[in-house]
């Protein structure tokens, strides 16, 4: 568990991109360009207009963000700052650490998210109430 994360400990991360005149290709691999072991993939896409996504936090899930295509903010929140990254290169992405309050929003129309996380999905490492959020980074 990472209670003491903070919103400065994560940071935008430049993956390896190989430009070619017939198309790009940005390759991810466990611990090289990401400090951790990826164990699942998903995505985020259709979001309509306005809606936002996230506003939860993890206790020891790690994630990389990526706007495979299109653009979106992630808001992060460690209790007692807040930071706001504008994805919007499928090349570059956002290095989250456990313990951090997240949420999505500004969509571009046809964007996607793609998510690499450090385990699979668990229900229990979720923190989906954010005065519940307090109180944990609160105890630490």
């Amino acid at each position: 568990m990472s209670k003491i994360s903070s919103v400065y400990d994560c940071t935008i991360i430049t993956l390896d991109r190989h430009q070619h005149e017939k198309g790009n290709i940005t390759v991810v691999q466990n611990n090289k360009e990401i400090p951790f072991e990826i164990d699942r993939v998903y995505y985020l896409y259709d979001i309509p207009g306005g809606e936002s996504r996230g506003a939860h936090a993890h206790y020891d899930l790690e994630q990389l963000l990526v706007a495979a295509s299109g653009s979106f903010d992630v808001t992060l929140d460690d209790g007692n700052v807040k930071r706001t990254f504008t994805l919007n290169r499928p090349y570059q992405g956002l290095y989250i650490k456990s313990g951090l309050w997240r949420e999505l929003d500004n969509f571009s129309s046809g964007s996607v998210c793609m998510v690499l996380a450090s385990a699979k999905y668990d229900e229990k490492d979720y923190i989906r109430d954010y005065d519940s959020f307090i109180s944990y980074k609160s105890d630490e």
